[in-house]
């Protein structure tokens, strides 16, 4: 990596302005804050244009003009105090007080992930007010949380993904200062950070790139227009600009590990795709620091390419989403078989992703009416993220229901315990683990009101596939934002206290027991049980044995288990009227087989007892 674009502090009121335009005659810097100014920038290799500037503090403000006559905000601005149409800011990064020398960071496969949206989880919408919350997860057992984007997006409130300055912290969540605040407190707590970027696009409204350079090509059709030019002529340059974003949030803000929005929506068909030199450069980062940061893909693709190593002709991703994990689960709890959900609600898709992760391994796929995906059989266990709830899975319906809203309590705790005991590594959404019942709807605050028409149009024709009736609730209404924040008290009463406390519970069961704390498919097997809708999950490391029963019938199901040789103490029972249960109908002690009775959507746990040293 070359070259860091943007305005650098260099101390002493110095400071470096960098930014690539390589089809333009000019470029200087317009300061317009605390007083007017005009810096002429040279021309340097490869289109850049630079200038050290004296008498530059930070906090001054400033735009890029171009070729004498139009002024726009840095491209690469570490922050904009004013929105996406006002002047960027100067940020000096190394006044931060950082307290977490000694952090070293949390590895990937302990995690236990906590997805945020700044905006909806608290009723001020910051980086500063997720603190307080921090104690109250670490009590759940979450060890890491994942921020939606911050980067600085139109208006007041998105989901995010519509940035279009890709280095600015969003100025309505508390800017540069406060998420660095939010990260330093989160490390002293044991809290590691993922923060989900977006490299696929930029958001339609406040997007000056093209003015600048080649940023874009219309060699691909992409749903927001031309794509970003990773493979294009200048496409070096493209990638530079994204790759030191990487870098940087890592470095000026000590993330942890970057979560990659919708990988297949990169187009790029060069000999070393942008993804894999992206890991490559967050890899060598990671050696010049001495500890390991992440990156963790999305991709609707199931192309094990992502996740393999590069030495293996991988890209060289830590991890990936399963969607085909959510998918066999959600339809099998809720029946749903609208839009992608055709291709799932069969048991066996469940039992193939518990086993491998992916399920359509080069399989027919009805909805996209061909063959898909490759076989995930041999790809570790750690590199799959899972779960059962997930922004784009609740908020891209078009009410944006949750689970709580959509099945039954028993269902919820159902499906709590499949993916917490799953071999996979576990992400919740925020307010999951108390069946929050606020939906996450989709919302915007743009001021074109072409665009806005555009966006209200678009969603209606999203759900189409869905064949969904109900009237989509307008994203540019604030009353769609406020109905999306989440209702935090609501985890002490009645059974959303009580579903809280069973997630609790799983996640101490998940990290004490070496069975499930191990992810591992070596140790592992997955049955269905009679071709019914009920699954024997058996996991095991060194002497550690546990068995999970899964029963996704809408009736209590009598079956006989088929157990490996020992004692089995059941240790989890969702049926039991502790947990708002009909009441178990399974024993206490079972040995190899034995007739059992399940009742509908239970799911209990066993652990097998090999010797007194091994008593719990």
């Amino acid at each position: 990596m070359e070259i860091m674009p943007g305005a650098h502090y260099l101390g002493s009121g110095k400071c470096m302005f960098e930014v690539w335009a390589p089809s333009l005659q000019a470029v200087s810097v317009q300061i317009t804050c605390p007083h007017e100014r005009q810096i002429p920038l040279d021309s340097k290799k490869k289109g850049y244009w630079q200038a050290v500037a004296e008498g530059i503090k930070p906090g001054s403000q400033y735009y890029f003009r171009l070729n004498g006559s139009i002024d726009r905000a840095d491209p690469a601005s570490n922050f904009q105090p004013e929105g996406i149409q006002g002047p960027s800011m100067v940020i000096d990064h190394k006044s931060f007080s950082w307290s977490d020398k000694n952090w070293k960071g949390i590895s990937l496969e302990k995690m236990l992930i906590y997805e945020i949206h700044v905006g909806t989880f608290t009723s001020e919408g910051t980086f500063e007010a997720i603190i307080g919350r921090l104690d109250d997860l670490l009590e759940l057992g979450i060890n890491a949380i994942e921020l939606m984007p911050v980067a600085q997006f139109p208006g007041e409130r998105n989901w995010g993904y519509d940035g279009v300055f890709p280095y600015a912290v969003q100025n309505s969540y508390g800017g540069p200062e406060k998420l660095k605040y939010l990260v330093n407190i989160c490390h002293q707590k044991n809290i590691a950070v993922i923060l989900d970027v977006v490299y696929n696009h930029l958001g339609p409204e406040g997007n000056f790139l093209p003015e600048f350079g080649p940023y874009f090509t219309d060699k691909y059709k992409t749903p927001w227009g031309k794509a970003v030019n990773f493979d294009d002529e200048h496409s070096d340059e493209v990638r530079n600009f994204f790759i030191s974003n990487a870098i940087f949030w890592l470095k000026e803000y000590h993330i942890d590990a970057l979560r990659l929005d919708a990988l297949h929506a990169i187009y790029d068909m060069s000999a070393k795709p942008f993804i894999r030199e992206l890991a490559e450069k967050v890899e060598d980062y990671s050696r010049q620091t001495g500890r390991k940061y992440y990156l963790i893909g999305e991709s609707d693709l199931n192309d094990v390419k992502i996740i393999r190593p590069k030495q293996a002709g991988g890209y060289g991703l830590d991890a990936q989403w399963c969607d085909d994990f959510h998918h066999s689960l959600h339809t099998l709890i809720t029946n749903e078989k609208n839009g992608y959900y055709d291709d799932f609600g069969e048991i066996k898709h469940l039992v193939k992703s518990l086993q491998e992760g992916f399920v359509y391994s080069w399989q027919y796929s009805k909805y996209r009416k061909r063959h898909h995906g490759s076989s995930s059989k041999n790809i570790s266990a750690c590199k799959f993220v899972v779960f059962s709830q997930n922004h784009d899975q609740v908020g891209n319906r078009m009410l944006g229901e949750r689970l709580s809203s959509l099945v039954c309590f028993e269902a919820l705790k159902l499906a709590a315990g499949v993916v917490l005991f799953s071999p996979y590594i576990p992400l919740l959404f925020m307010g999951q683990e108390y069946g929050e019942e606020s939906p996450f709807l989709y919302f915007v605050s743009h001021n074109d009101p072409s665009l806005i028409s555009a966006v209200r149009e678009g969603r209606k024709n999203e759900f189409k596939a869905f064949n969904w009736k109900d009237q989509v609730p307008d994203p540019q209404a604030v009353d769609t934002f406020l109905k999306s924040k989440i209702k935090w008290e609501n985890r002490k009463s009645n059974k959303n206290k009580l579903l809280l406390e069973f997630y609790k519970y799983l996640i101490r069961m998940r990290k004490k027991i070496p069975a499930l704390s191990n992810l591992s498919k070596n140790g592992l097997r997955a049955y269905n049980i009679n071709d019914k809708k009920l699954i024997m999950l058996h996991r095991w490391y060194k002497k550690s044995n546990i068995v999970c029963f899964m029963n996704f019938e809408r009736q209590d199901y009598k079956f006989s288990s088929a157990l490996p040789e020992g004692k089995w103490i059941k240790f989890i029972d969702s049926a039991e009227k502790k947990w708002d249960g009909k009441g178990s109908t399974l024993p206490a002690v079972i040995k190899q087989r034995e007739n059992l009775i399940m009742p509908s959507f239970a799911f209990a746990s066993y652990e097998s007892i090999l010797d007194s040293n091994n008593k719990r």
